[in-house]
């Protein structure tokens, strides 16, 4: 998978926008405005970085033994790093609903309301 591949993929969920709030090198991927993916458009291997549940992480990092690590830069409780050449496609776009599913089941009754009524976006 290529980032632009992934890109597409993140921005045809519900609520996600994209924006670069560290530097022009890295992409931000927000559900109604809270965090699920990043990616650095200049490292290579292609890489991004997920949200996932912590024991859950830990699994994923053992059967993935150096394509899925802890999150760079990031909590290393609650992020892995995958690198796309390593990984099949299915699996990444899996941890990618992961990651966003896990953002969503966050969002206090204010934001779910709002993102309840947030129209769905097409491709």
């Amino acid at each position: 998978m290529n980032i632009e591949a992934f890109r597409e993929y993140c921005l045809s969920k519900k609520g996600v926008t994209e924006s670069f709030p560290f530097d022009e090198q890295t992409l931000v991927f927000k559900v109604m405005g809270k965090m699920l993916a990043l990616c650095g458009l200049e490292r290579v291997p292609p890489q991004a970085n997920l949200k996932c549940d912590p024991e859950r992480a830990v699994v994923l990092r053992e059967e993935y033994d150096g394509a899925i690590i802890p999150g760079y830069h990031m909590s290393k409780v609650h992020w892995n790093t995958l690198y796309f050449n390593d990984l099949p496609p299915k699996l990444i776009l899996e941890l990618t609903d992961h990651s966003y599913d896990l953002v969503v089941s966050k969002f206090t009754k204010k934001v779910k309301a709002e993102f309840d009524a947030f129209p769905h976006q097409t491709s």
